[in-house]
């Protein structure tokens, strides 16, 4: 891969991490409880550290890119996403953004199917499996909090 190409993957990956910031800052001065708040300012600032790790990435190289895949038990995969709206409880908060962390790992997961560069591949992977540690995450709150009988 390129110099030019592995720039461009990066800097789309940022403005990716850009707009989750954006969507989950204005989700959380939309929302009423102030637990989703709270929930939706913290992703805001993971999404905010993310941009800031790849940008460091775009300045050293693609080299020290390493994550690994979270399991997936695909707790939520077959739960409709909620939709947005100010009076979302708690728990349909979190789906939302388990859904957001799914797109974008999925995103990622066909954008290194489709690549014939090693190099290439490796970036997007890297990148599915940070959004799928995002994933995994939520949903462990989401289950905790969906079922409290199992605790």
């Amino acid at each position: 891969m390129n110099t030019k190409d592995f720039q461009k993957i990066i800097t789309n990956a940022i403005d990716s991490e850009v707009e989750s910031y954006t969507f989950y800052k204005s989700v959380s001065e939309r929302v009423g409880d102030a637990s989703l708040k709270t929930l939706f300012l913290d992703l805001a600032e993971e999404e905010k550290g993310h941009r800031e790790y790849l940008q460091g990435i775009l300045l050293r190289g693609a080299d020290e890119m390493r994550f690994v895949a979270a399991r997936d038990y695909k707790v939520t995969d077959a739960i409709d996403e909620p939709a947005l709206s100010v009076d979302m409880k708690p728990l349909d908060g979190l789906l939302l953004a388990v859904k957001k962390e799914l797109q974008a790992a999925q995103m990622y997961t066909q954008l290194a199917a489709a690549s014939a560069d090693a190099g290439q591949k490796m970036v997007f992977e890297q990148l599915a499996n940070m959004e799928k540690g995002h994933k995994a995450r939520l949903e462990d709150l989401y289950t905790n909090m969906a079922y409290p009988e199992a605790w």
